[in-house]
């Protein structure tokens, strides 16, 4: 009779999810890309490789979750960058994310995101350093979420700089705190939004908590030209969404989802409702959408415009046709290398850069065959 019963409450939310009043586009399957890729490997041997930025000079650093940062420079991976924080590196947890300042150039600075603490204490920490080129020096940390946790699951941690040089950073709700993303609070499953010394922008928000009601975002991206943007995130079983962000917005996790638990349970047996934001896509069943990237260069002529996600469960990278902030159509495209996906950058010359999620990891450079 147990069995039945989850069985039962298990399609009744799986119905909900495909019932009209909830107007966000599912995504089941997408057919491969018709374009032609050349893939060329710039880097292997990283440990599970998590964030990547472009340097001025077209070098890149490269983050290992283990908790090493790399510059990539003609083809070649430096030794471990000295001054890199000591992280909590189990799980889910390590370190994470990297970013330049809008203002690298003359101001050296970098940003870096990662798991502080221990297993049974631990929280999503962002430093600000000065790289010249060989080591970080004047290390400062700027921020840590409150309250700590338990557990190695969910951190979020991406980092992304806005045209007037604030900066969000994705905090993950530690899976098991769902009902906290929902609590103003708590940082649990929130954007933060901070000037770029950590101080947070109180403005209209509190405590600079720009949006809430999330559970694992690890995608952020901008489109310039319009101000949008675009965070993505993990749901349970199904319900991984992209999101159009605004300020002061409640995207509705654990109370809306279209996903079910890992037990076949549902969380929620509403997938909409009042005050709560729907997802601009969703997917059921779940790729583990990781990186993302808005696609604003003439490289790849037919994909100006859109975004592009990588996956880690779905094993691909994903585009998402957009048109007028509609999703018109999605394209899958290097699965037949069958790895889980981690990150996906595009470079300043409009090529495509990928990190694959594995022990000997790859950084690999995509761009169209002509």
């Amino acid at each position: 009779m147990k069995i039945i019963l989850n069985l039962l409450l298990t399609l009744v939310v799986i119905s909900a999810c495909t019932q009209e009043g909830a107007d966000a586009p599912r995504s089941d399957t997408t057919p491969p890309t018709q374009i032609k890729i050349n893939i060329e490997t710039m880097a292997t041997g990283l440990e599970y490789p998590w964030g990547l930025a472009f340097l001025p000079d077209g070098s890149a650093l490269v983050t290992e979750k283990a908790g090493r940062l790399h510059l990539l420079k003609d083809g070649k991976l430096s030794a471990p960058i000295s001054g890199v924080p000591l992280v909590l590196y189990k799980g889910q947890a390590g370190l994470f994310d990297v970013a330049l300042h809008p203002d690298f150039a003359t101001n050296q600075l970098i940003y870096l995101s990662f798991a502080k603490g221990t297993e049974k204490d631990n929280a999503t920490t962002l430093i600000r350093a000065k790289f010249d080129g060989k080591i970080l020096s004047e290390v400062t940390q700027i921020f840590e979420t409150n309250p700590h946790k338990k557990g190695t699951n969910h951190f979020g941690a991406r980092i992304l700089f806005l045209p007037d040089k604030t900066l969000l950073l994705s905090l993950g709700e530690g899976f098991d705190y769902k009902e906290e993303a929902q609590n103003l609070m708590s940082d649990f499953g929130k954007i933060m939004h901070l000037r770029d010394d950590g101080a947070p922008i109180e403005e209209k928000r509190h405590r600079g908590i720009f949006s809430y009601g999330h559970r694992n975002p690890q995608g952020l991206a901008f489109d310039k030209a319009t101000n949008t943007i675009y965070e993505n995130e993990h749901g349970p079983r199904g319900g991984d969404e992209i999101n159009v962000l605004e300020g002061g917005k409640n995207y509705g996790w654990p109370k809306i989802t279209y996903g079910v638990d890992y037990t076949g349970l549902p969380i929620s047996d509403k997938v909409a409702m009042d005050g709560m934001e729907q997802p601009l896509l969703y997917w059921v069943p779940s790729i583990a959408p990781s990186g993302m990237t808005f696609y604003d260069k003439d490289l790849f002529t037919d994909w100006k415009g859109d975004l592009l996600v990588s996956a880690l469960a779905g094993e691909q990278l994903r585009r998402v046709e957009l048109k007028a902030g509609k999703v018109l159509k999605q394209e899958t495209f290097l699965t037949e290398l069958k790895t889980r996906f981690r990150n996906i950058t595009t470079a300043p010359d409009g090529s495509i850069w990928v990190l694959t999620d594995e022990p000997e990891g790859r950084v690999l450079k995509l761009t169209p065959k002509r």
